[in-house]
């Protein structure tokens, strides 16, 4: 990899992705087998700034960071001097004094991650910057896709859901789009802008149709933190005109695949009994794979500093 930092998809090549994702597919083998790898970060500190809350992300970077050998720390921001009103440059400057070697940053504001990237001397991964971007959940769920459908080009991809504020969707956009693939918006029209159509995409206000001969459907929470107002008249009628149950599923592909970045609310945009089905749902498998995909990019960010 050449960049130095992660902060979209567009910062990384084709070729690029590629060679992240033949790392992620080693550690994922090697991580199944309880194979230690705790030399490739050895010499290296890993801080996790993370302002808004995350269970999963979190978690992820975390363990990619120790399964590596790295010094890993976390900043919980409800008990750092943020809230006691320093800015965003000076706690750059703070913690790029503290000398770290990867910085692992989510912010609730567009930006904000690459305003910090440009304060400090070492590597920044975009953990999910307001609606912006989540740069390395896009490539897990790719590498996800790849896993089951054991292809990465040509497939019709449905997302769905709350796509106006979704951070997860403009990144999977970007990368499904690059290994030309036929991505399907679907969602209510309030939250789903129209100018994505002027990029190709398809755009569905029917979950019906959108899910039509779909190979892929990616599912999105309501991003309710994000919202100003009511979005929708009430959650059983958007489960009923947008959630994912059986009969809308049956329209797809019949071997087509369930994903979810989460957390999940079901019952809201997608039923319990399909998200725990092991031969559709690859939910808890994009979990397993979050972690090698990041211990990958972990991996070659540190490289390009050697």
């Amino acid at each position: 990899m050449q960049t130095k930092h992660l902060i979209q998809i567009d910062d990384v090549k084709k070729s690029e992705i590629e060679e992240i994702f033949a790392l992620a597919e080693y550690y994922f083998q090697k991580n199944k087998k309880k194979v230690e790898q705790k030399h490739r970060l050895k010499p290296f500190t890993q801080i996790n700034v993370f302002f808004e809350n995350s269970t999963r992300t979190l978690a992820s970077f975390e363990l990619a960071g120790k399964k590596l050998g790295g010094i890993v720390q976390d900043i919980r921001i409800a008990t750092s001097s943020i809230h006691k009103g320093e800015t965003l440059i000076d706690t750059a400057l703070t913690l790029n004094a503290m000398r770290p070697d990867l910085l692992v940053v989510r912010h609730s504001s567009s930006g904000a991650v690459n305003l910090l990237s440009e304060k400090v001397n070492c590597s920044v991964l975009n953990a999910g910057d307001g609606s912006h971007e989540h740069p390395t959940q896009a490539l897990l769920d790719f590498l996800t896709i790849q896993h089951r459908k054991k292809e990465k080009e040509g497939l019709i991809i449905a997302i769905c859901g709350d796509i106006s504020h979704s951070r997860v969707a403009r990144s999977n956009i970007n990368l499904l789009c690059k290994f030309n693939n036929q991505v399907r918006l679907i969602g209510p029209s309030n939250l789903l802008p129209y100018s994505f159509k002027d990029m190709g995409l398809e755009i569905y206000n029917s979950m019906e149709d959108g899910v039509k001969d779909a190979d892929v459907i990616m599912m999105l929470r309501l991003q309710k933190e994000r919202m100003k107002g009511g979005f929708i008249p009430s959650r059983r009628e958007y489960f009923n005109r947008f959630g994912l149950d059986n009969q809308k599923l049956s329209l797809a592909k019949d071997d087509a695949i369930v994903m979810h970045p989460g957390p999940m609310n079901r019952g809201v945009e997608i039923d319990g009994i399909i998200a725990d089905d092991l031969n559709r749902s690859v939910i808890q498998e994009q979990v397993e794979i979050g972690v090698a995909l990041r211990m990958a990019v972990l991996h070659l960010l540190v490289d390009r500093k050697n």
